[in-house]
């Protein structure tokens, strides 16, 4: 069925290998934090390209996750090839760190002021054009790498089944032409989804009333502060048996690289926590049809760059496309580990965005220091926090092993020496 396509593993491990090919004809930015709509934010996203990113300030997305510790994650693997811009630079220590285990220098780090970074972006002659993960309200539409209506348009949950792919089925409504209340809604179970919901904000399962009392007020909050346009009401996949994020990339002719496939790691209320991988036992050409039609959709639209797309399998074995991510998504560092990690003879690995751990990065990185030098676990990103006057870290990281039981054995030891996984 799959012979048609002659799709390959990408054979390098960072960012700035698989944009290279598309970065020729200009100077090019990998801008690597998010926009955000909070009041912290200096140049929030209120104007065009909403995102829900909290119904309220108490409830928004922190600015140490959309400036540390999610950049970092991505700066860690970006490469040398492309500058990548951070406004809150990491530690050297960490630096020094990925030197030693990533191999890249990290010299074309831009660090710029967080006050500022959008207008200097949009002014510069040294940057023609940035690489973002959603567009940017204040940065000037033609700085984009591609054009931000039409990354907007494909981050909408609404073009899904535009995408050539099976998908539950769904309805969508503007919510400046239909009032909640007008809405008809399906028995239960069945998702509502807002347009352009991060990190799982604004996904909200409805199995009772009570779920979907909460989920109406949390509309009305968005559309209170006027973040919110469009929603989408969603036939559930019964019966999942497996949740799957496949990676890929697609270049400005066309062609497609593959990065992987992990399945994800997913709390009971819906809430993403990270990734698992089987590197030579995953099948990708069970894709193979969806990646060629998201791909060609991608490319006839304009866009170059990394996909992801969330993928439900029933017990039927019927693949259901339930979300594509038109940018880095949360495991394709993960992902990129494949060829380094094959040649130690790891083939299974998990990331995770909630490990902590008590003391400094420079107190971890001496007491894990036999764990990171046989890569059983890699260290992503770090952000030292001070919680009752205690020094803890967050940390972004993967833990490895040949097979998942050694992984889990490993996993469990570095427990032992206090590296706890919050969820």
């Amino acid at each position: 069925m799959n012979s048609t396509y002659d799709f390959h593993y990408f054979q390098g491990s960072s960012f700035s290998d698989l944009f290279a090919q598309d970065i020729t004809d200009a100077s090019y930015a990998f801008i690597l934090n998010y926009p955000a709509t909070a009041s912290w934010a200096a140049y929030p996203n209120r104007k065009k390209y909403f995102l829900q990113d909290g119904s309220s300030e108490a409830t928004k997305t922190s600015f140490d996750k959309i400036c540390q510790k999610e950049p970092w994650k991505n700066l860690a693997v970006l490469g040398d090839a492309i500058p990548g811009v951070v406004i809150i630079p990491p530690q050297n220590l960490l630096i020094n760190y990925w030197r030693d285990h990533f191999g890249f220098s990290y010299s074309s780090m831009e660090t710029m002021d967080c006050s500022v970074y959008l207008d200097e972006l949009s002014q510069s002659d040294q940057f023609v054009k940035a690489i973002a993960l959603f567009p940017f309200d204040h940065l000037k539409p033609e700085k984009h790498a591609v054009d931000p209506d039409t990354h907007y348009h494909l981050l909408s949950k609404v073009t899904l089944a535009q995408l050539g792919v099976q998908c539950p089925k769904y309805e969508s409504y503007n919510l400046h032409a239909f009032s909640l209340e007008d809405i008809q809604l399906p028995q239960f179970p069945y998702l509502i989804k807002t347009s352009h919901g991060l990190s799982g904000e604004g996904t909200y399962i409805i199995k009772s009333t009570s779920e979907l009392n909460y989920c109406l007020e949390e509309l009305r909050k968005y559309l209170d502060i006027q973040l919110l346009d469009t929603i989408i009401v969603s036939q559930f996949v019964k019966n999942e048996v497996q949740n799957y994020c496949v990676q890929f990339y697609v270049n400005k002719a066309g062609d497609i690289t593959l990065i992987g496939t992990t399945s994800q790691l997913v709390s009971p209320e819906g809430n993403y926590l990270g990734g698992l991988i089987h590197y030579r036992k995953t099948d990708m050409s069970r894709f193979f049809e969806m990646i060629a039609a998201i791909g060609q959709y991608a490319h006839q639209q304009g866009y170059f760059g990394f996909i992801g797309f969330d993928v439900l399998e029933d017990q039927d074995g019927q693949l259901y496309a339930i979300d594509a991510n038109f940018r880095v998504n949360g495991s394709t560092p993960l992902c990129l580990q494949r060829h380094t990690l094959l040649g130690l003879g790891k083939e299974v690995a998990k990331y995770s965005s909630d490990y902590h751990m008590d003391g400094t990065l420079d107190s971890i990185l001496i007491n894990l220091k036999p764990e990171l030098e046989r890569k059983d676990f890699i260290i992503l990103s770090a952000l030292e926090k001070v919680k009752y006057g205690k020094i803890y870290t967050d940390i972004y990281g993967i833990v490895t092993g040949e097979t998942s039981e050694e992984m889990q054995h490993i996993e469990q030891n570095l427990q032992n020496k206090g590296l706890q996984l919050l969820s």
